[in-house]
């Protein structure tokens, strides 16, 4: 006893020792993130700041991340994963590499066709921004009604216009993914065939760099994502305002299957150690602030209906049509989509 007595004071000692570290560990939040927008630090600094919880992030592509996962099975530290395209989200889910989450806040912020499904436990990923596929021309060499209808940019009126981004970029095969289910899978081969055969020059480049080719010359039309065109909108910078204006923009399809959205979202890891941080992390980025930072920061539509952005270019892009396409069945028409891609020549 007298020795038990005389130990007790160092392991009093020991104890406060290793109380601060087990804290300091569960204050660290592991997140994979295919979000690589500069505006996007002050949305996780804020998370900080609230919470206490420090942002330990692994930055790589949709691909990558998944990759990743995948190879470090249980032994992965990573709590949160942030993609930026839905059928990647979709591939991830069919792969079982989140968990589900039953959460009053998100289920009641984020609308049921922004989440992954629901198999009882709640569902596996939510999504928390959105953006358009949209189409930009040269307004003095391109007339709007030509390429109105994502169909019309196959159209041998448009032969030698066309620019985009690698046909295998997620963000085109989702749009090639919906494509199929509005036309089939034949006349889907030869909607590629035809953008191939219009295009100016081989695909190359992000988003931004078709604009701007637009804007030069080089190209009379290509597809981008909405936040792109908004970024150079809200510039300040003499040579992107001069992009602008020469340049028209059009959300396709209004009078028929609407415009393609992708979204961005996020779900807590198969193997998450931090699972309760992991949800308070999902449910930050759900609230108005937050909601708020996506529009204004990075200029995406919020997933949160009731948040309204200041933002003048979204203001300015307005209100349409948006598909309807199930954001599974664009994940399940990818495979093919690529095969197709393949056999057209499409880069």
């Amino acid at each position: 006893m007298r020795s038990i007595r005389r130990a007790l004071p160092a392991l009093v000692a020991l104890a406060a020792v290793l109380a601060p570290a087990a804290h300091a560990q569960e204050s660290v939040l592991n997140l994979y993130s295919a979000r690589h927008y500069q505006t996007d630090e002050a949305l996780y600094d804020n998370f900080t700041k609230a919470t206490g919880i420090k942002i330990r992030r692994v930055d790589a592509d949709d691909a990558g991340i998944l990759a990743r996962l995948k190879s470090e099975g249980s032994a992965s530290p990573a709590d949160v994963i942030l993609l930026v395209d839905a059928a990647r989200l979709w591939r991830a889910e069919v792969d079982g590499l989140f968990q589900p989450v039953r959460s009053k806040t998100l289920d009641s912020r984020i609308p049921a066709q922004l989440r992954g499904k629901d198999g009882g436990d709640g569902s596996q990923w939510f999504g928390f921004s959105t953006r358009a596929r949209m189409v930009v021309y040269a307004k003095d060499s391109v007339a709007r009604d030509d390429v109105d209808t994502y169909e019309e940019l196959a159209d041998p009126k448009n032969r030698g216009k066309l620019c985009t981004r690698s046909g295998s970029h997620p963000y085109n095969l989702s749009l090639f993914g919906a494509m199929m289910e509005h036309l089939g899978p034949q006349k889907t081969e030869d909607w590629l065939k035809g953008l191939v055969a219009n295009m100016a020059r081989p695909p190359k480049g992000g988003d931004t760099d078709q604009i701007k080719a637009v804007a030069s010359g080089e190209c009379g039309i290509a597809i981008t994502n909405s936040y792109y065109l908004a970024r150079l909108m809200r510039s300040d910078k003499p040579e992107d305002k001069a992009v602008v204006a020469r340049i028209g923009a059009v959300m396709p399809n209004q009078a028929s299957t609407g415009t393609h959205m992708n979204i961005a979202g996020g779900a807590v890891a198969r193997h998450a150690k931090n699972r309760d941080a992991a949800i308070r992390f999902l449910e930050y980025l759900a609230s108005d602030a937050a909601q708020g930072y996506f529009a204004n920061g990075n200029n995406e539509w919020p997933a949160v209906a009731a948040v309204r952005p200041a933002n003048p270019a979204l203001e300015q892009l307005g209100k349409f049509k948006t598909e309807t396409v199930p954001i599974s069945v664009i994940g399940m028409n990818q495979v093919k989509v690529q095969q197709m891609l393949d056999r057209v020549g499409y880069k």
